[in-house]
Formats: structure tokens, C-alpha cells, sequence
């Protein structure tokens, strides 16, 4: 099922089922109108307010322990007093690296409300990349949680520490003391003032708040920096006027701290709203809807990999014996959309797209299926040459907008209401940036993305630049093949992508896929048949790789670079490979001898 363009009566007739809710929309495009970069408001000062104004009221719930918005604040507030006595001020970073828990919110409240700068650290990264991550920002000092202290410990002697460099240590609910070299965070903090600090007032918008660091699907993570100015944008545009989260509402959170939807999305949302945030460990497929049940969860946040993991869970009877009203996130894809809608009757689904370092965001506040929503900034979606990998300019040296249902590179006008944050490379800054794009000296965001033009400002996301390749003459969108092999009944999961093959052009298809039978059941014969009759010929992926699991990253995304670089050769990885070779009817396991035949350019494809 793809997406389709939005139409006037879509428009109308779901803006008249969301008029109950106005006052809560208008009181988020009031907060998006008065955030100015200039202005001195900042995260700490928003849950100091309400905090005053709910301070009874249950902010956090994690396993059996809870924290009122006052109980949080006076936390928060001993961590900044401390860390500020400690020499920590405004602009400096300080590493965080914990797993989900209420210490980690905490410490963001507390090293955020000094004007510092915390630096999300990634709890699933090892070695070189945890290396990268921790000296990429130059830390003054970082928190580790007692859960992540070995992995940090194998990297600490290579970080270049400044004379005033700390380490903190969290105790994770233990009593182990902390090892040494570190200074016990908790213990610290005992004697230390709970009143709110002066600094969380004297902070403006445009200052950094936090980082984020992408993925690293392709390599090594980049930090993307998220102001105050960014945090109360999404506040007021995704918690109040598209999810219109309530002070009744329980949040669940489940994705990763250290991943913009968790910190940002869902934390945002729910103090926009003075409603109450419900942490988890981490996401569990299996216990996911339990714990809705047992504690009443009305929304949460999602990824669309996270979707698909609870789709492919065992049917339920009592699978739609939930209070959620409302899911928002991004990346629910159209294959499994309306599946998802149906089997677990969540009525709202507020799709929505901006990544990290991205300076707009659409979001799908009219609750219309299968779009990413809608904008009011400016942007555009133009025309582009994936086998010259560049945008399309005309004869006047400018580029050229597609038509509505065409599909084109999303660009972003970067202005002063919609400014780029970017990273903190400035090398990688420049590579995001188009310049001289409609009129000279005018300046647009590249998302790196491809989209629909769904009209009315709406958009479907396609694809991602990197993942769409060119084979036989034609672009072959990553996703609209997945969408197909994922609808086969014996397959749970399949990423798919482009893999070169000597003395040819382009790259040929490959699905990495994951069974949800034994190998020897699989149906290689009604699988070729169901691609065959489901893509065109140029779409069909030549190869498969059976796995056992999928690699992913610490935030949920397919690790497609290592695939790529792998291609064919199941010599180097271990795994079965099939191949469609040229006037084969089905797929065929692909032995040694076909293998060096391709590999010497020997066969014709």
C-alpha cells in the first residue's frame, strides 16, 4: 500500500474532527510564535514552572518508584548546585552515559539548568566509536552509570582531559562503591541546596542544551546539537498541537535517552503538558503492552522499526485491552500502517519527520494514514539525479521543484524562524548546506531524504539518498521493495539494499532477511513468485542473505553500511546467500563456483 496525495476534503474533514481540541493546539502555536533565539527561557525554567504549579502532581514512574514534578526538581537542583561547585559553567560539556533511568533524566535537568551542555552518550557503543563519541566534544567531566563503567573504562586513558577533568559515578541501585578515580555522584550530592538556581533563568533559547548523536550507520557518529530553542519548539509544535498531550496523560517511554525522540519528543511533550512520564529499561516487544496495562498508559513514542517488533509478536486476545490514544513518532511504514491501526486500535497516529540535526519538522496533526505530515515553515521538494547523485538545475543554474505525487529531495529554507543548529563539524555543517537554490545567495537545508509531494504541505517519506541505488536504468527506493518482501508470510524482517557486481553498471538488489520459520521450510518458490509479481523487474532483488537476526543500532536502525560493504561473498560472513540468476525462474542457493564467476565479472546479469 503506498501513500496517496492529500486532498481539500482530507484537510477539512479532519480538521473539523480536531476542533474540540483548539485550545490546546492554539496554546502550542503560541509557544511556537514566541520562541525567539534571543529569548531567555530555558528547559530547567520550564519544569521549574511546573513544578510550581503541579508540584504534587506525579512527573516520573519507574518499576515501582515514582517522583512528583517538585521531588524531580529539587534533584535536578542539588546535581546543578553540585556540578557548579565543581567548577562546571555555562558552554561546558559534560558526558552522560547511562541507560534509561531516573538519574539520567536527572542529571540532563541538572547539568541543562547550569547552561551546560550534556553529551548523550550512546550506551551500546564499544571502543573506537565510544572513543570518538567522548572526545568529539571535549567533556569536562562525565557521569558514568555503574552499568556502563567497564565499556568506559577501556577508552578512559585515551581521552585528553584538561587539568580540571572529573569523573562521576551512579550506582544503579547497588551499594558498590565507586572504583577508583571516580567520585561517588550520589553520595555527593547529600548535603547539597535544593532550591532552584539562578543560572536556569539567565539562560537564552539559541544556547546548546544538549547532543545527540546519530547513528553512525554509515560511520562514525556525529554530533547533532539541540538548543533550549529546539527542545520548547517541539514542545509547543509535537506535545501540545499534534499529539495534544494532557495534564492527565501518561507518556511511556521506552526509546533509548540518549535518542531525540525520547529526549526531546516525548520529554518535551510531556512537560509542555505537566503530564506524567512512565521510563522503561529499555523496549521490550513481549512486555511492551503488559506494561501499558499496568499503568495506564494513554501515549507513547515510537520509531518504525519498534512498530514492526510488536506487529510480528504473537496475536493477543486482548491486544487492543489498552487506554493509548494517541502514538507519535516516525518511520511507520505503509506496509504496515494500517496492520499496526487495526490489530491494536491506537485511534491516533501522529507520524512525524526532523531529524536531529534538521531545522523543520512535519508532523501529522490532522491524523490522516500513511504521511508524515504537514509544515508551515518553507521548504521544497526538487528534482534529483541519483546516478549523479546531485539535485537538478535548470538552465538558469537553479533547481526544479517536482509535482505533486512525484518524488524529489526534500530541501529546507534556513532562515532566522527556522534556523540550522547542524553539528558540531562545520565540515559536515557545509555538506548540508545548498546555496543558490531558487535565487542567488539564498541558502536551504539538505535533508539527504526523498519525499513525496503529498500536497497541502504534506509529505510521504520514500527514502534515504545513501539507501535508493540505480539498477538497469532505473531508481530502486530501498523501502517500496521492503514494503513487498516483508508482506511475505515467512519473513519477519528484510532490509534491502544496493551491492555492486563486476562489469556491471549500477548496483543490483540484496535483502537481508530474517525467518520466522527453519531455512528448510522457507518457500523459495512462492517467494520468487511473490516479488516477481509484486515489483517490476528492475526492483527485484538478485540476491538474499538469510540471517538469524538483524544488526541494528542503539537506536533502532538497520546497520546498512556493514551490508554494502559485505555484498555477496558468503565466504566473508557465513550466511546463505541466494541468488536470481539471468533466465531462472526462482532463486537458487549460491555456491563457490557461481560465487567466483560473478566475482570475475563472468556471468552476465
Amino acid at each position: 500500500m503506498q501513500p496517496k496525495p492529500v486532498t481539500g476534503l482530507n484537510v477539512l474533514t479532519s480538521t473539523l474532527r480536531i476542533l474540540p481540541d483548539i485550545g490546546r493546539i492554539l496554546k502550542g502555536i503560541y509557544h511556537l510564535a514566541s520562541a525567539k533565539a534571543d529569548k531567555y527561557q530555558s528547559i530547567g525554567r520550564m519544569f521549574e514552572t511546573r513544578a510550581a504549579q503541579h508540584p504534587d502532581q506525579c512527573f516520573l514512574r519507574y518499576e515501582d518508584t515514582q517522583y512528583s514534578y517538585k521531588q524531580f526538581n529539587l534533584w535536578s537542583n542539588q546535581i546543578c548546585h553540585y556540578l557548579a561547585s565543581q567548577g562546571v559553567k555555562s558552554g561546558d560539556v559534560v558526558a552522560l552515559m547511562m541507560e534509561n533511568r531516573p538519574e539520567t533524566l536527572a542529571c540532563v535537568l541538572g547539568i541543562t539548568k547550569l547552561g551546560a551542555i550534556v553529551s548523550m552518550i550512546n550506551t551500546t557503543q564499544r571502543d573506537e566509536v565510544l572513543l570518538h563519541s567522548l572526545t568529539t566534544v571535549t567533556p569536562k567531566m562525565t557521569i558514568i552509570g555503574e552499568e556502563c563503567v567497564a565499556v568506559y573504562q577501556d577508552v578512559a586513558d585515551k581521552i585528553n582531559k584538561t587539568p580540571e577533568f572529573k569523573q562521576f559515578y551512579m550506582a544503579d541501585g547497588s551499594t558498590t562503591p565507586a572504583p577508583a578515580d571516580f567520585i561517588d555522584l550520589d553520595k555527593a550530592l547529600e548535603d547539597q541546596p535544593t532550591h532552584n538556581p539562578e543560572s536556569s533563568s539567565q539562560i537564552q533559547m539559541k544556547q546548546t542544551a544538549y547532543y545527540i548523536f546519530t547513528s553512525g550507520t554509515t560511520g562514525l557518529p556525529k554530533a547533532s546539537i539541540l538548543t533550549h530553542f529546539r527542545w520548547i519548539k517541539a514542545m509547543g509544535a509535537f506535545g501540545l498541537s499534534a499529539f495534544r498531550i494532557r495534564h492527565n496523560d501518561v507518556f511511556y517511554v521506552c526509546l533509548p535517552l540518549y535518542h531525540n525522540n525520547a529526549l526531546t519528543v516525548s520529554w518535551g511533550s510531556i512537560v509542555g503538558a505537566g503530564a506524567t512520564m512512565v521510563l522503561a529499561r529499555k523496549f521490550s516487544a513481549s512486555r511492551f503492552w503488559d506494561d501499558c496495562r499496568r499503568y495506564d498508559v494513554t501515549a507513547f513514542c515510537y520509531i518504525g522499526e519498534l512498530c514492526r517488533y510488536l506487529l510480528n509478536q504473537p496475536e493477543k486476545s486482548n491486544d487492543r485491552e489498552h487506554k493509548v490514544r494517541v502514538m507519535g513518532g516516525n518511520g511507520l511504514r505503509p506496509d504496515i500502517w494500517m496492520r499496526f491501526k487495526q490489530r491494536f486500535g491506537v485511534p491516533q497516529i501522529m507520524e512525524l519527520y526532523g531529524a536531529s540535526e534538521c531545522n523543520i519538522a512535519f508532523v501529522n496533526s490532522l491524523n490522516l494514514d500513511m504521511t508524515a505530515g504537514y509544515c508551515p515553515m518553507s521548504f521544497d521538494i526538487v528534482k534529483y539525479d541519483i546516478e549523479k547523485d546531485e539535485a537538478i538545475r535548470d538552465a538558469q543554474g537553479f533547481l526544479i521543484p517536482v509535482e505533486k505525487g512525484e518524488t524529489g529531495l526534500l530541501i529546507a529554507e534556513v532562515t532566522e524562524r527556522s534556523p540550522y543548529e547542524g553539528y558540531t563539524n562545520q565540515k559536515a555543517n557545509q555538506s548540508k548546506i545548498m546555496r543558490d537554490v531558487f535565487k542567488d545567495g539564498d541558502m536551504y537545508f539538505n535533508s539527504g531524504d526523498l519525499v513525496q509531494r503529498q500536497g497541502y504541505k504534506h509529505v510521504a517519506f520514500v527514502d534515504r539518498l545513501g539507501d535508493t541505488f540505480r539498477w538497469k536504468g532505473e531508481n530502486v527506493a530501498t523501502t517500496e521493495v521492503e514494503e513487498v518482501t516483508n508482506q511475505f508470510p515467512q519473513i519477519d524482517h528484510s532490509v534491502v539494499y544496493g551491492v555492486q557486481i563486476p562489469n556491471s553498471d549500477g548496483r543490483a538488489g540484496m535483502a537481508a532477511i530474517t525467518l520466522n520459520t527453519e531455512l528448510n521450510q522457507f518457500d523459495v518458490n512462492s517467494f520468487s513468485e511473490h516479488v516477481k509479481s509484486k515489483l517490476p523487474g528492475y526492483a527485484v532483488p538478485l540476491f538474499l542473505r538469510i540471517r538469524q537476526q538483524q544488526d541494528i543500532t542503539g537506536t533502532f536502525k538497520y546497520k546498512k553500511g556493514d551490508l554494502k560493504k559485505e555484498g555477496f561473498n558468503f565466504e566473508t560472513f557465513n550466511e546463505p546467500v541466494f541468488v536470481l540468476l539471468p533466465n531462472q525462474t526462482q532463486y537458487q542457493p549460491l555456491d563457490k563456483q557461481t560465487l567466483s564467476q560473478l566475482n570475475l565479472g563472468a556471468v552476465q546479469i
